[in-house]
């Protein structure tokens, strides 16, 4: 009797009792390894390594000769986890931000009152929420560093700090995300932004129901303000037409100050004043609040320098510091 064949997901390269250590393993390997399950390629992270594709490959194959199974399948668009290249790659993408960071510790400790605090967010946050902290935080901390990485989404920004690569995240908040740990640091109520001899400049307030087929500048549908936008005016029943697209709300407010259409944005002080004379915010009061703030890995692990620096952004935002209050932990 011939037995049928039988599909194997994760074909052995060697067979053996699981080992108890990784003998020839470094973080590299690790490292990489979750940067080719999150792209999905072996060439997109060998351009982002500047390096060929075959060294990338060789990182992948050690831990495959170490573990003694496949960890990635290839085909003809790219590379995808096998079973269990997924379950390493969870461990890995969780611990290998945990060591990064206990690493970096370390370096501050060795250097005493020097360090540097890693930050991810918006084009345009820096400007509008922590340029008075900046210079607040360089005053106390005189040889501690600030890094700010660019991102264009909070989706992005959750993957630097789910990475390790930097300490702290200013998003606009949003669904919680497994693995983060969130706290709001300021309210954002939303108005029209239209130019000074706009027709509805002169308006007190405006109302979802005035939105209805108006031709508004959007912002991209994958940020969370504007999906966060879109859900609350729907659930109003409202349409609105976005017949222009930008890739921040700067963008947005000087197209609308031009009278080149009209904008749904939230409502910052940087937009009132001497410097937007022809500017008119129109406020929207109908519209829940927007809430922006600071994502973190975990807030009990963070550095003294990377916490100082989060309350010393949320003191100047008006609010109370970050590391006082009741700490929303996100499941």
């Amino acid at each position: 009797m011939v037995n049928p064949p039988h599909s194997q997901v994760n074909p052995p390269i060697h067979s053996g009792t699981p080992k108890q250590y990784l003998g020839v393993v470094t973080l590299d390997d690790l490292r990489i390894f979750a940067a080719v399950c999150h792209a999905g390629s072996l060439s997109a992270v060998a351009r982002d390594l500047s390096c060929t594709q075959s060294a990338v490959s060789q990182h992948v194959k050690r831990l495959e000769r170490e573990l003694g199974i496949s960890l990635i399948e290839r085909h003809s668009r790219g590379v995808v986890p096998t079973q269990a290249g997924h379950l390493l790659h969870a461990a890995v993408a969780d611990g290998l931000g945990g060591i990064d960071h206990a690493l970096r510790r370390i370096e501050e400790l060795a250097r005493g009152e020097g360090g540097s605090v890693r930050i991810t967010t918006g084009a345009t946050s820096v400007r509008h929420f922590m340029s008075a902290a900046v210079v607040d935080f360089h005053r106390r901390f005189p040889q501690a560093s600030l890094e700010f990485q660019t991102e264009t989404s909070s989706r992005s920004c959750y993957d630097a700090l789910a990475a390790g690569r930097v300490d702290l995240a200013w998003i606009t908040l949003g669904p919680p995300v497994h693995g983060i740990e969130r706290r709001m640091v300021v309210e954002l109520p939303w108005a029209l932004a239209v130019a000074a001899g706009d027709p509805l400049a002169a308006r007190p307030f405006i109302a979802p129901a005035d939105l209805q087929d108006t031709r508004l500048i959007g912002l991209p549908e994958n940020s969370i303000s504007r999906s966060q936008l879109d859900s609350w005016l729907a659930e109003s029943g409202i349409r609105p037409v976005f017949d222009t697209s930008v890739a921040d709300w700067d963008t947005a407010i000087l197209l609308a100050e031009l009278g080149l259409g009209h904008a749904v944005v939230p409502a910052l002080p940087d937009w009132r004043g001497p410097g937007h004379p022809h500017l008119r915010l129109v406020p929207i009061p109908a519209l829940p609040v927007l809430t922006a703030g600071w994502a973190v890995r975990r807030w009990d692990t963070l550095s003294p320098l990377a916490r100082a620096f989060a309350d010393t952004v949320a003191e100047h935002c008006g609010q109370q510091p970050a590391g006082s209050g009741p700490t929303p932990c996100v499941p």
